[in-house]
């Protein structure tokens, strides 16, 4: 029997009559009168006693529409899969995301995501790029968004945005009064420095091996975060990323654009050998407008 028979027969055995059968499926009662007749035919059974406006099951209708109604519901548990995937419930979303893209661009595009796709499984962790690249080649997330470049024979990137270097400072400094901030201004303040395997250390050392001078650097770190609440401290200034500058949003500390600085791509990074999900595709769409929305003048 195929899909079609089955829903014809089932409904025959719940009507009591090809009358109400054939209502019951907007079709005419003499196509069910046919298929029924079709059925009998190719099972080598007789199903049904006819009378004057009812059909009375055989004890052989009655075996097979326990095994029928078994089928129906699988068919009605494919179609409920089906509407979960739609809704990203029938998947889960593993993303991985560089610390300084974790602190609001990420976090909008997830909740941009979660409100498209309400019964979604979404799970979001910060790693650095070292680890991005095993996680997915091992295929232990879906999806990630790095703020560097990533070659690796397993991974295709995407290009889905951009940052660039800021100056963040105290907010009563006289750095506030202006619209950007030069590499030259920076170099003549206390300066909260970053590690020389770090982009904003490689910025400032190059900076430092084209006009030589004596470093104001006092203080080194790691993290842009760390920069900032030292900054907001008045321990001195730092440059940073600015998508951690714009993230920082507090009253003690300010930023400004480095002026002349480089720009940086963006990326989300995946398995290239893994199709994406729905919902993977609509979380790309969902970092690049993030990327847009967070493009707000500096303050």
């Amino acid at each position: 029997m195929n899909l079609r028979q089955i829903e014809v027969f089932r409904a025959v055995m719940l009507a009591g009559s090809v009358t109400d059968a054939a209502r019951l499926l907007h079709v005419s009662q003499p196509g069910i009168s046919r298929m029924l007749g079709h059925i009998e035919l190719q099972l080598g059974l007789k199903l049904f006693e006819r009378g004057r406006s009812k059909l009375r099951p055989t004890p052989e209708a009655q075996a097979l529409y326990a095994e029928v109604e078994s089928v129906y519901r699988g068919v009605q548990r494919i179609e409920e899969r089906a509407r979960d995937l739609q809704t990203g419930g029938g998947l889960p979303l593993r993303i991985l995301a560089s610390p300084s893209t974790a602190l609001e661009i990420v976090p909008r595009a997830v909740s941009a995501l979660a409100a498209r796709f309400p019964t979604a499984r979404i799970y979001m962790e910060t790693q650095l790029v070292r680890e991005m690249v095993g996680q997915l080649a091992r295929n232990e997330a879906d999806i990630a968004v790095s703020t560097l470049p990533i070659d690796h024979a397993l991974l295709v990137g995407e290009e889905v945005g951009s940052w660039s270097m800021a100056c963040v400072f105290r907010s009563d400094h006289p750095f506030a009064k202006k619209k950007s901030v030069s590499l030259r201004d920076v170099r003549g303040e206390p300066l909260i420095a970053f590690s020389p395997d770090t982009p904003q250390g490689r910025l400032l050392e190059a900076q430092e091996a084209s006009s030589p001078r004596e470093s104001s650097a006092r203080i080194e770190v790691r993290s842009g975060q760390v920069a900032c609440a030292l900054a907001a401290c008045g321990a001195g200034v730092a440059v940073v990323d600015e998508l951690t500058a714009r993230a920082w949003n507090r009253k003690e500390l300010c930023f400004r654009p480095l002026r002349g600085g480089p720009v940086h791509p963006v990326y989300v990074v995946r398995h290239a050998n893994l199709p994406q999900s729905a919902m993977a595709q609509a979380f790309v769409a969902c970092v690049k407008t993030a990327f847009k929305a967070a493009r707000t003048p500096a303050g």
